[in-house]
């Protein structure tokens, strides 16, 4: 194992060749050969123009790289490499800093093993509990997987070698997921499953996007042209290479026209020779099949220092930063008053725990021992080492602390053993003082490849609490789990619940540290834990049916669905417990510009008003109560992480620009800034807001083409059509206006016109204005537009 911290410069040695020579030397054979791979994880080299091959390998929070050749998957079969903790874990973190510097760790593993592309991070969109991937994924808000994918970006990249940002688009599911469409609207799409994707093609550019398997709105992610050129090129400016998910073309030719650049992995000469027959029938233009090998062999060249690296890395540092990471991430749901172990002392939180308490301390439960610690599927890393809690506890206290593993974790029912586990670790705790219970979702129920079932844990460790809890009622229970879980069936047995994630190799000192009080949580969830599987927002639209998923719920995912429906929850989005608190001053907003140059800057003090210095994530909320489109009642748009020590305070400025207050206009087909009020509120969780502060914005206009199949509100609020129809209905002849345009109808009948479309109304006799007049009325408001 490599243990000298030393790395090549990013820049490396100067390319080895020429991409418009090398390009023009190619035959047509040959540029389709290098638009799909030579194996498993290599692209393909042309030796007689000097192109070589790079080797790409899975990610995303560690790299695992096959032992034996690249022509296998590689898993259970992989380099050692740090494991960090996974994305659920990094992303609850809320640190932008944290993640660059994790980012330059993997990084620097990465070109230590001649990697050239680690292909991750995942980004999409937590739209479900159940999906099996969520441990890959950050967030169920894209401004939280955003800006945190784009730190992690910037950081591994800052090492010379590439990421690849995946999946892109609409990849929230596993049952079906290489040919079930994701039927979504345009808005919903925008606002919510794209937005994470742009801000990091903007703000980190990645070197690779990977697009994924299933179809969006009936055609397929990798021959979808509107999105991977239309959108991704076009509009966010992305210059990389496209990638295909490992087995996602269906038609390389079409993908290939569409934008797609390379297919993983090899399919063989067929789809090469398919490539070249549509270019010489003229399917595919061979400029199409130039642009992107161009964009290849430009990767290849950039990659180049990685591939000859002579880098190595420090493995001791690194776990070190997978430690610090694990505890920055696990987030404390709970921690009630308990009565105080010493003898006239009031009622305090059970957490943290003290090492001359060591004595009383009793640790249950399988994971305490055997620790899962990342997700399964391809992103499984074959760790430098491991620390599982159980070692990590008896470390810091001191002492032998009993143990008894409660359960087993993916093994078959078998009454007879699990009840003389239960029962032997119901007399452990019995004589303990304070029992640490370590529970969990095993391997088998959340993986690449497959859905969850349901929110629930398994009902042997809920036997368990209870059993314990029945016996001694000091319980810390530590999660270890890639998603949410249900609580709201068990958390009243417990008085602390510690959600530590999959927190990598380091995961159990981390929790330790914790649980000791060597670290001072401050972690916070990025994604609600609910009540039930049946209050979540895609219930009953997921994983859909027949081939086709429907986004019935429209923007309101995750918090946006809880808090705008008043739904209740066990814990909301942001929410995370501490050692320590913090007071916030009333914030305040300040507006400059306007329309798309509108800014706001929000000023708030926080200040440590606890014993211990500690962490705080602060959260600023848009909301607009008075748009012309359903919005949800607050959306995240900033936040910061700020470490204070005991009764220090700090000012805090966050911007928000104009996008921050902007929706996605269907009609329009753009982002657009709505004029008026708007409510900016900040705290530590989407429902405990410490402060609120109303402000003005002016708008752009929104005015929209009239068409003879406007409404008659349309035309009279629109700025041009207005003046125009009320002129037309001031005519004499016109029954049901006054002399200024204005109709004098009753109210309901108002309600009634203004809702039906002009050419309607056109078409009654004599009722406002005839087909003629609306033909001019049309002409008249396209000359002024």
């Amino acid at each position: 194992m490599p243990s000298s911290d030393h790395t090549d410069d990013a820049t490396g040695p100067a390319a080895v060749f020429d991409v418009e020579q090398a390009l023009a030397l190619l035959s047509l054979e040959e540029k389709a050969s290098l638009t799909s791979g030579r194996d498993f994880w290599t692209t393909t080299p042309i030796e007689r123009a000097g192109v070589p091959s790079i080797m790409v390998t899975d990610g995303p929070h560690g790299l695992r790289k096959p032992v034996a050749s690249a022509d296998n998957p590689g898993i259970g079969d992989s380099v050692p490499a740090t494991c960090f903790p996974t994305a659920v874990a990094l992303a609850s973190t809320w640190d932008t800093g944290l993640l660059h510097r994790v980012g330059e760790a993997l990084g620097k593993e990465t070109r230590a093993n001649d990697v050239s592309v680690l292909l991750g991070p995942g980004i999409n969109i937590k739209r479900s509990p159940l999906c099996g991937r969520n441990f890959e994924y950050f967030s169920e808000d894209p401004v939280v997987s955003g800006d945190l994918a784009a730190a992690l970006v910037q950081g591994i990249q800052s090492q010379g070698v590439g990421t690849s940002l995946k999946h892109f688009a609409v990849n929230n599911q596993e049952t079906d997921r290489m040919r079930v469409s994701a039927d979504v609207d345009e808005r919903t799409l925008r606002e919510i499953y794209l937005a994470g994707f742009e801000r990091v093609v903007t703000q980190a550019a990645p070197w690779t996007v990977m697009c994924s398997y299933n179809k969006i709105n009936g055609t397929y992610a990798s021959e979808n042209r509107r999105l991977l050129t239309d959108v991704l090129r076009d509009e966010w400016g992305f210059d990389g290479v496209v990638v295909s998910d490992w087995g996602a073309v269906s038609n390389r030719a079409t993908a290939l026209a569409a934008g797609l650049d390379l297919e993983m992995p090899s399919s063989g000469d067929v789809t090469d020779a398919a490539v070249v027959a549509a270019v010489r029938a003229g399917d595919l233009d061979e400029a199409v099949l130039d642009a992107a090998v161009r964009r290849l062999l430009t990767l290849v060249q950039r990659a180049q220092p990685a591939a000859q690296s002579t880098s190595t890395y420090d493995a001791a540092a690194h776990h070190a930063l997978a430690r610090e990471a694990a505890a920055d991430a696990a987030v404390l749901l709970k921690n009630d008053a308990v009565p105080s172990l010493v003898a006239d002392q009031p009622d305090a939180p059970i957490l943290p725990l003290r090492a001359d308490d060591a004595s009383g301390i009793a640790v249950l439960g399988e994971f305490a021992r055997t620790p899962r610690y990342q997700g399964a599927g391809s992103s499984q890393v074959h760790p430098t080492r491991l620390d599982a809690p159980l070692d990590a506890v008896r470390a810091i206290a001191g002492a032998d602390i009993p143990f008894a593993p409660a359960f087993v974790t993916d093994a078959d029912p078998d009454e007879a053993r699990d009840r003389a586990l239960l029962e032997e670790a119901v007399e452990i705790a019995r004589t303990a003082q304070t029992v640490l219970l370590f529970l969990g979702l095993p391997a088998s129920y959340e993986s690449e490849g497959f859905d969850r079932q349901h929110l629930d844990l398994p009902a042997e460790q809920l036997a368990v609490l209870r059993a314990v809890a029945a016996v001694n009622p000091r319980i810390v229970v530590v999660v270890a789990n890639g998603a949410a879980v249900t609580v709201a069936g068990w958390e009243q047995d417990a008085p602390a619940i510690l959600e530590a994630w999959l927190g990598g190799q380091a995961g159990g000192s981390a929790v330790a540290d914790l649980l000791f009080g060597a670290r001072t949580p401050s972690g916070r969830l990025t994604e609600t834990i609910p009540l039930r599987l049946e209050d979540t927002p895609a219930f009953g639209s997921f994983p859909g049916e027949l081939g086709h998923v429907r986004y019935g719920e429209g923007t309101l995912v995750g918090y946006r669905y809880y808090d705008t429906k008043d739904v209740a929850v066990s814990y909301p989005f942001g929410h995370g417990l501490s050692y320590t608190t913090f007071d916030y001053s009333t914030p305040t907003a300040t507006v400059s510009g306007t329309g798309t140059d509108a800014t706001v800057h929000v000023t708030v003090t926080v200040t440590n008003t606890g014993p211990v210095a500690g962490a705080e994530v602060v959260q600023v909320y848009v909301g607009d109560p008075r748009s012309q489109v359903q919005r949800p009642v607050r959306e995240l748009k900033a936040f910061t992480k700020t470490t204070l020590q005991p009764g220090e305070p700090q000012e805090l400025q966050l911007e928000l620009g104009a996008r921050d207050l902007s929706y996605w206009h269907t009609t329009l087909d753009r982002w657009v800034l709505e004029g008026g009020e708007f409510v900016v509120s900040v705290g530590s969780s989407s429902r405990d807001l410490r402060g609120a502060v109303s402000i003005d914005v002016v708008g752009e206009s929104l005015a929209g083409t009239l068409t003879h199949s406007s409404t008659f509100a349309e035309w009279i609020d629109h700025p041009v059509g207005g003046p125009l129809m009320r002129a037309e209905l001031a005519r004499p002849e016109t029954s049901g206006a006054d002399a200024d345009g204005a109709l004098t109808l009753d109210d309901a009948s108002m309600q009634m016109i203004d809702d039906m479309p002009a050419r309607v109304i056109a078409g009654f006799d004599g009722m406002l204005f005839d087909r003629e007049a609306l033909d001019r009325l049309v002409a008249a408001a396209a000359a002024h537009a």
